[in-house]
Formats: C-alpha cells, structure tokens, sequence
C-alpha cells in the first residue's frame, strides 16, 4: 500500500506560520504518525495573503453570518480567504486525499467549538473555521479530526483507521469500477466494520447485494457515504468482543480443548478491560497462520494499520 495523504495545519508539523511568529508542533503528528503517511501542510491564513505575525483574528456573528475578523481593527477577512480557498480545495481534490489534521480553536481551521464573537464581546463555543467548513463541506466522506482530540485513544485509533480504509479505498478506484471489486474491498472490511456497526455491516452488505440493479458509480458513491458514516461511530469493547468471537467460530474444527479456553479467557479479560485489545489479536494472527483458514487471511480487522503506531495497546 502507498502512503496515505494527510491534510494538515502546517504549525502542527513545527512551521512558524501562527498569527504570532510561532507554531504548534504535536510531536506524535510529525515523528509518529509522519512515518506512515506523507503530509500535506496547509496554513489558511499565512496561505491567503496574510503576513507573518499579523493581528489575531475571531469569528464574529454579524447580521446572522458568521465572519472572520481581525481583533483590534475588525478588517472582515471572510472574502479573501473564501476566495484564496476555492481553488486550493479544487487542488486538494487532486491530491486523492485521506484525511485532514485541523488545529483546534482556530477561526480558520478549528473544526467544532471554535468560539463566535456576538456584538456585546461575549462569545460561545458554536463555530467551525471558515476553512475547515469549506474543506468538511466539499470532502464531506473524508476523514477530519483535531490535534487537540487525537490525545484521546479511542478517537487516534478510530481516526487512524480510517485514513487507511480511505487509501484502501483511493486504491479501489484507481481499477475499473465494478461489483466484483466493491464484493472484494466489502469482505475484506467486514469484521472492521462489524467493530463499528453491526447494523452499517448489514445495511453496506444489502447495498452490495443488489448493485447489479444500480448504476456502479452511484453504488460506489452509496457505500462510500454509508461507509464513512458508520466508521465514525466508535467500536466499544462489546462490539470488538463480538467481533473476536465471531472470528474464533472459524477455529472450532481446529482448536484443541485447550487452545479454545485459552482464546476464550483472553477474549473476556479484553472485554472486561484487564488486557489491551492486542492481546487478543495476536493469539487470533497467531492461529491464523498456524490454521490457514482462507476468509480470514485477507480480513482487514486483524490488520487494519501500522502495527508500529501501537494503536491497540491501550487498556
């Protein structure tokens, strides 16, 4: 698999390009996960014509429209930057991309609870950056977090994981469309996608049923959307159990007695938070390449990402 290609808040990566000289590095972004993707850095204010350092800037609601404003001498800024980001977005959707970093709290970049300025001064956390919205409304099925959530271990993981389903998915449309390669891209990603949402399982695999009966863009365009949908919502320590259970059924013919209570004693102290959910994978991998069974060679759920990021860790 080639790299995937990650947008980015260019100070998050260490350039100097904030409002005030300086920058915002997040060490795991650059060090960590910048051995496995290549990034595309994006500093939307630097980027639209702006200096640097140059005056802070917030959003303000004005007349029921959400503005972005210098601080000290309210220069409306909203029309130089939508239209500096028109054709840059035009220029991303070249660059088969599979995610983007924002840098929270931004008015340009923030992606939720940035804070909008009302005229009395006083502000609420309602906004999203005036970049960041344009950018989450033209890629809509992208994957987006912030650097500020990704400190979290559920959501690094999920969103991780997902950067790699999208590239796997780039990689699908780069061959000829057809339903034959959307059956083989949905088996492999089944048991990923039970971890999420055994419901969205059900519903992509009814969609792949009945895709002869379908123009294949349109059916391509429907699973991505329904794909992304259900990939966003976590996956618990109950579906991942049921997930590992499912799994372990294809080894009953082949497990000693032994070997059953073993996987099974891992797979509940998984569930009951006592071990991390690699421990359980890696018995599984393990019997997978002692028994051979051929469905789950290719399911993705026991390799969805670099084994380096130490993802599956955590307790």
């Amino acid at each position: 698999m080639e790299k995937p290609v990650i947008g980015i808040s260019s100070c998050l990566l260490g350039n100097n390009v904030r409002y005030d000289g300086g920058h915002k590095l997040d060490r795991f972004l650059r060090d960590v996960l910048g051995k496995f993707v290549d990034f595309v850095p994006v500093c939307p204010e630097h980027e639209c014509g702006l200096p640097i350092p140059r005056e802070a800037m917030r959003l303000v609601s004005v007349d029921g429209s959400i503005r972005l404003l210098t601080q000290k001498t309210g220069k409306d800024i909203t029309p130089q930057m939508e239209k500096w980001a028109e054709p840059v977005l035009e220029d991303l959707a070249g660059k088969r991309l599979c995610g983007f970093v924002f840098k929270a709290n931004s008015p340009s970049s923030g992606m939720e609870r940035v804070k909008v300025y009302n005229e009395k001064g006083y502000s609420q956390k309602t906004g999203v950056g005036i970049f960041a919205d344009m950018f989450m409304k033209k890629f809509p099925c992208l994957p987006v977090e912030e650097e500020g959530r990704l400190n979290d271990d559920n959501l690094r993981e999920n969103f991780i994981e997902r950067i790699f389903v999208f590239q796997r998915w780039n990689e699908l449309l780069c061959r000829k469309k057809t339903v034959g390669e959307l059956v083989k891209f949905h088996t492999a990603h089944k048991y990923l996608i039970m971890s999420h949402s055994p419901a969205g399982l059900k519903e992509l695999g009814k969609l792949v049923a009945g895709a002869k009966n379908f123009p294949i863009n349109e059916v391509y365009d429907n699973y991505l959307e329904l794909l992304s949908k259900y990939l966003k919502l976590s996956a618990t320590r109950n579906k991942n159990t049921n997930v590992l259970q499912h799994i372990m059924g294809y080894f009953k013919n082949d497990l000693t007695t032994d070997e059953k209570a073993e996987l099974n004693e891992v797979i509940t102290k998984y569930h009951d938070g006592l071990v991390p959910q690699i421990v359980p994978i890696t018995l599984l991998n393990h019997y997978v390449r002692k028994y051979k069974p051929e469905y789950l060679a290719d399911q993705l759920y026991l390799n969805p990402h670099p084994l380096e990021l130490k993802l599956r860790n955590h307790a």
